[in-house]
């Protein structure tokens, strides 16, 4: 990127304006700009609510452009609002076509039908007995890349929570719970527009274009929100991660000492670790927690670009627990699946990985790293999920290429 910073510009989204993560790349960048003898004001879009601190200090800054959303559309509800439509514009997207799409999906989802694609799927979610509430959502001929993540956000925030909701899992047509059948887990397959493929008994197909796509599963979601029994529309549990983070960064205690060290390897859990003294010993633990209707959620605080095999993991160890996995980079995750595991049912064991830092990097007027604040996140999520009693194995990497290749052989190995 340092090679493009001529040719680059970014648009800075945030609803609240007051993000860590979006403020300190924003920094960041404006300081690269600066550095690189661009005005840097000319360079930054911004996507906010009105009146948010961000709003407020964009405008007086002169940036080149201030964009406001409507605030009474929630941010996991907002793709077709200007938090989606201004950066996919400026990337050359139609927008026109895409709202037309969206009208005429909308079209459809007022029929009070039982034709209706948005009731059919949020009775699906949310609606089945005995409940399906581990969804596996499956790329499968629709073309559209990341739409299984960007459901992942949309249902897990959204349903999580008084102890309630619905595990969004993404995964491929291959994956070990798509075959396994198991009672609680609906394969969701999403496919073209002109596709009627055939369904097993605990699976469904949604198709459309990508607007259509858009409004079908945040219709279907406030649906399975009703008939869950929750508010689809908040996430009660979001903050506590961030608050706890908040906490360690301003006091900056010492890390927590290792239960031990295995190779590059340093393994921290609590008291259901037992006597192990190994890694392969403390993940076997950790899985013991498992019960007959729960799920594993693996979470990575590492570069994905620079370690995408460590996403293999995440197969190998759905088919070694015979259980539902999830795997999530960090910290994107806190604000998706993190409302799920703090809020949703009690079911879910914790696997984080966190690894040390080559080279940091200064967040401009601010008293950490992006180091820290990453290393404050991690701890502070897990120190919120071992609040509401759940297991959380932590193992960080002194060494982050042996670290990922011993975690990576073990866990193939164990699903042999």
């Amino acid at each position: 990127l340092t090679e493009r910073i001529e040719a680059t510009a970014i648009v800075v989204s945030s609803k609240s304006g007051s993000t860590v993560e979006t403020d300190s790349q924003r920094r960041a960048f404006e300081a690269a700009f600066t550095a690189a003898g661009n005005d840097a004001a000319r360079r930054i879009v911004i996507d906010t609510d009105p009146g948010s601190p961000l709003d407020a200090a964009s405008r007086e800054a002169g940036y080149r452009a201030v964009f406001n959303a409507d605030p009474s559309v929630g941010g996991r509800y907002s793709a077709l609002t200007a938090f989606g439509l201004v950066p996919s514009g400026l990337a050359g997207v139609d927008i026109q076509a895409l709202l037309d799409e969206a009208e005429e999906a909308a079209e459809l989802l007022r029929e009070d039908s039982e034709d209706n694609i948005g009731l059919q799927l949020g009775a699906a979610l949310g609606g089945t007995s005995p409940l399906r509430d581990k969804i596996v959502i499956v790329e499968d001929g629709s073309g559209i890349k990341g739409f299984a993540d960007w459901a992942e956000q949309l249902i897990a925030e959204s349903t999580g929570k008084i102890g309630r909701g619905i595990l969004p899992v993404v995964a491929s047509v291959d994956s070990p719970e798509v075959s396994e059948g198991a009672a609680d887990v609906l394969v969701v397959r999403l496919v073209s527009a002109d596709r009627e493929p055939a369904l097993g008994a605990n699976e469904a197909a949604v198709g459309g274009t990508l607007a259509t796509q858009m409004l079908v599963w945040e219709f279907a979601t406030a649906v399975a929100g009703r008939l869950l029994g929750i508010n689809p529309f908040d996430q009660p549990d979001v903050e506590a991660a961030k608050v706890a983070a908040r906490g360690l960064l301003d006091a900056r205690p010492e890390p927590t000492p290792a239960n031990f060290t295995e190779g590059s390897i340093e393994v921290r859990g609590g008291d259901w670790l037992g006597g192990a003294t190994t890694v392969e010993e403390a993940i076997k633990a950790l899985l013991a927690q498992l019960g007959p209707d729960g799920y594993l959620s693996v979470q990575a605080y590492l570069d994905r670009l620079a370690f995408p095999q460590l996403e293999s993991v995440r197969d190998s160890f759905a088919k070694a627990t015979g259980r539902p996995t999830t795997f999530g980079w960090g910290p994107r995750f806190l604000h998706s699946t993190g409302q799920y595991h703090k809020g949703g049912p009690a079911v879910g064991v914790f696997l984080q990985i966190t690894a040390a830092t080559a080279r940091d990097v200064e967040i401009p007027e601010r008293p950490f790293t992006f180091a820290q604040l990453i290393e404050a996140q991690a701890a502070g999520d897990a120190q919120v999920l071992a609040e509401h009693g759940r297991p959380v194995l932590r193992l960080h990497l002194a060494d982050r290429e042996a670290g990922v290749r011993q975690l990576t052989e073990f866990v193939t190995a164990l699903a042999r």
